[in-house]
């Protein structure tokens, strides 16, 4: 039978209840060094209770975060910050505000938890979910507190929609006269380089609000201050009264498994930083009709659909794409698309992540699903527009082009946005 939310929280603070207790001076220390004996990057989080969480002296904290919002799992072990800072008389924390799956975790794709009071702290959680401007701001007011922290780890996809509630919730701080600080975690796909499609502003959705590039190549931080320093005072009126914590430790040339962090599962379908290595590419399949590896233990690693055979890995190979390689792949998907039937496709081996380009691998692996399959097909309201940012990927797709012509067809508008980018990028 399944459990109500209410109840599943209940019963993990109960758990959490039964473990070792928090005390005051238990906050992070300085950076250790990872298990293979590499560096150890020190989160925002990490910095700031290091300093004795001098930049909220004084203030009514609420904070913006959901799992990922951790400690850096050194020899005290992986405690969510929100338990971390209620336990520390250092903070005075009155609220938390939880994004897309909810604060704790418990909700899918396209979901939340509500508002409730947390069993594990007694503090009150504030649904964010698909809310923004007035209301959003309404809710930090009502709240009570008069800085909001954002710590939510991303995974460098324009359409992953925790950005996004960074962006609404500078939006909302600006509106309703609070504060606002960005603790920074590591892009796991590495910061180096931003590439496929930028945003047209009329295809603005929660999966898209800002014309950025489809893989940003930023931190959350970088993103912030982009967004504070481009958008929010448009949207807003003025600039957010933004302060930012940089990480230490991080080079933009990183992949998670540099940084001797814990991996929490951003949400129900990211479970490893394979898959966000991937992700910014093949979720453009959520917007045809094949599956998109949902219910499966490798979501957007395998793609498929009934009718799907060996064609496909062969037509994606032949494409010569770099630091990929394409199998043909059987799988029944446990929810979502084909839910309970075995279908055909392909699983990606990432064999070289230097040189691996998840978004033009994407847009290869739709043209030749379109060109193998005969019921191949986007799906109707063409989500696919909102995912690429405009109609031309789909448009071009249909009328035959390749991945060359296809990933042209976008440079100069993300040459652009390179240059926009640079100046605000804070790691080397």
């Amino acid at each position: 039978m399944a459990l109500s939310r209410r109840v599943l929280l209940g019963r993990l603070a109960a758990a959490g209840a039964a473990g070792p207790a928090l005390t005051a001076a238990a906050g992070p220390a300085g950076a250790a060094s990872a298990p293979d004996g590499g560096r150890r990057v020190r989160t925002g989080f990490d910095r700031l209770a290091a300093d004795g969480y001098r930049l909220l002296e004084g203030r009514r904290v609420g904070v913006v975060t959901n799992p990922t919002g951790v400690t850096s799992g050194d020899g005290r072990g992986i405690r969510h910050i929100v338990d971390v800072m209620h336990a520390d008389e250092r903070v005075r924390l009155t609220a938390v505000f939880g994004p897309e799956h909810g604060f704790r975790g418990t909700a899918q794709a396209g979901d939340s938890e509500g508002r409730y009071d947390d069993p594990a702290t007694g503090l009150p959680v504030y649904d964010t979910y698909d809310k923004s401007g007035r209301e959003l701001a309404g809710i930090f007011t009502d709240s009570g507190v008069d800085t909001v922290v954002f710590d939510i780890q991303d995974v460098g996809a324009r359409f992953y929609t925790y950005i996004w509630t960074l962006y609404d919730c500078m939006v909302a701080a600006v509106l309703a006269g609070k504060r606002f600080v960005v603790l920074d975690r590591p892009n796991p796909v590495t910061g180096r380089r931003a590439t496929g499609p930028v945003l047209d502003k009329a295809y603005a959705s929660f999966v898209g609000r800002e014309p950025i590039a489809q893989a940003h190549g930023m931190t959350v931080a970088e993103l912030a201050l982009l967004f504070n320093g481009e958008f929010v005072p448009r949207a807003a009126g003025r600039p957010a009264e933004l302060e930012t914590v940089p990480m230490s430790g991080w080079r933009r040339g990183d992949f998670h498994d540099a940084t001797g962090l814990p991996w929490v599962p951003p949400s129900p379908n990211m479970p490893t930083p394979d898959t966000a290595l991937v992700y910014s590419g093949t979720c453009l399949f959520e917007g045809t009709n094949l599956s998109e590896g949902r219910g499966t233990t490798r979501p957007f690693e395998l793609l498929g659909a009934d009718g799907i055979d060996r064609r496909w890995a062969a037509a994606a190979n032949a494409l010569g794409l770099p630091g990929v390689h394409f199998r043909e792949a059987y799988f029944a998907p446990t929810f979502s698309k084909f839910r309970g039937r075995t279908i055909g496709g392909v699983q990606l081996h990432v064999h070289d992540r230097g040189s691996f380009d998840p978004v033009r691998t994407g847009i290869g692996l739709l043209v030749t699903a379109r060109r193998v399959w005969r019921g191949f097909a986007w799906l109707p309201g063409h989500h696919i527009d909102r995912l690429t940012g405009s109609a031309a990927v789909r448009t071009m797709i249909d009328a035959g082009a390749g991945p060359d012509e296809i990933t042209g067809a976008w440079q100069e508008r993300l040459r652009d946005f390179g240059e926009l980018r640079r100046r605000y990028l804070r790691y080397v």
